[in-house]
């Protein structure tokens, strides 16, 4: 679905900011809503989604167990 949404997870990646997550967020919200920037009338609920989706997201990523790779030869 939302190809430009990387991966945030460790192996992938190390260290997540908070502009990372509400980055993914942002492009969540875009695809869903069919917005790239909504209009004055939408743009509470496009502001109030991303926040959430970001505060979930970042939730998830706090909860994950990662299990470490196997050691590379």
């Amino acid at each position: 679905m939302c190809r430009s949404i990387k991966t945030l997870r460790p192996p992938f990646e190390e260290s997540v900011t908070d502009e990372d997550v509400r980055a993914a967020a942002l492009q969540y919200v875009r695809k869903i809503s069919g917005f790239r920037k909504p209009s004055q009338l939408n743009e509470k609920a496009f502001d109030k989604a991303v926040k959430q989706i970001a505060v979930a997201s970042q939730r998830l990523l706090d909860a994950l167990v990662v299990n470490p790779s196997p050691a590379r030869s």
